[in-house]
C-alpha cells in the first residue's frame, strides 16, 4: 500500500494512506452506532497513533463532500447509508488490531465527554500557593461527593482532572472502601486498577 499521508504522530502500526484512514473513519462510525462530534472522532484517531491530526481532519471534510458521512449538526457527524456500505465492504482490508484500537479510542472519547458531562472538575489557585482541584461526583441529579485536593502546580490539577475523568466510578468506589474499612473490596480495586 502506497503511502500518501503525512505521518507525523503516527505510531509503528498506523494508517499512513489516505484511503485507509477514510475506510477507518466509515468503520468506526459503523461500529459505534450513534452520532459523535467531529473533534472527538479526530481526537480519539490522532491521539492513540493511529493516523495524522490532519489527514484525518481532511478524510472526514472529504467524506462528507461524497455523501459518506453527514452532519447533525453543526459540531456532530453520522454515517449515511453510502458510508455504511463502504464500511461493510471496505473495512476487512484495515488491520484487525487497527480496528479494535479505533473501536476502543472512539468508545473510551465518548466515555470521557459523558464522565466530563456529569462529573464536574473545578481549578482554582490558592491564595497561599498552590492549586485547588474539586471534583464532583453525581448520579446525574445529585451530588454523591465531593472532594477538594490541594496540589502544587497547575499541570498537576490538569493531571488530577484528566485522570479524574477517566474513571471517576472507580475514584468513588475506593474512597468508599476505604473510609468504610472493606479490605476485600479495597484489594479487589488494586487488582481492577493493575490491570487497567
Amino acid at each position: 500500500m502506497e503511502f500518501d499521508a503525512f505521518s507525523a504522530g503516527v505510531e509503528p502500526g498506523g494508517l499512513r494512506n489516505t484511503r485507509e484512514i477514510g475506510i477507518l473513519i466509515c468503520y468506526m462510525l459503523d461500529q459505534f452506532e450513534k452520532p459523535i462530534a467531529r473533534e472527538d472522532l479526530i481526537d480519539s484517531i490522532q491521539e492513540n497513533g493511529i493516523a495524522n491530526y490532519f489527514e484525518v481532519s481532511s478524510a472526514v471534510s472529504e467524506l462528507v463532500k461524497l455523501g459518506n458521512l453527514k452532519y447533525e449538526d453543526e459540531k456532530t457527524i453520522a454515517i449515511t447509508k453510502n458510508g455504511k456500505l463502504v464500511a461493510k465492504q471496505l473495512g476487512s482490508e484495515l488491520s484487525s488490531f487497527i480496528r479494535q484500537k479505533a473501536l476502543k479510542a472512539v468508545k473510551d472519547q465518548a466515555e470521557l465527554r459523558i464522565n466530563e458531562k456529569e462529573n464536574p472538575v473545578r481549578i482554582e489557585k490558592a491564595d497561599d500557593g498552590g492549586y485547588y482541584v474539586t471534583v464532583c461526583i453525581t448520579d446525574g441529579t445529585r451530588d454523591l461527593m465531593s472532594l477538594t485536593l490541594l496540589v502544587p502546580e497547575r499541570n498537576d490539577a490538569e493531571t488530577v482532572k484528566k485522570n479524574f475523568y477517566k474513571n471517576p466510578e472507580k475514584v468513588y468506589s475506593m474512597i468508599i472502601a476505604a473510609t468504610i474499612q472493606d479490605k476485600d473490596m479495597i484489594n479487589e480495586l488494586i487488582k481492577e486498577h493493575q490491570n487497567d
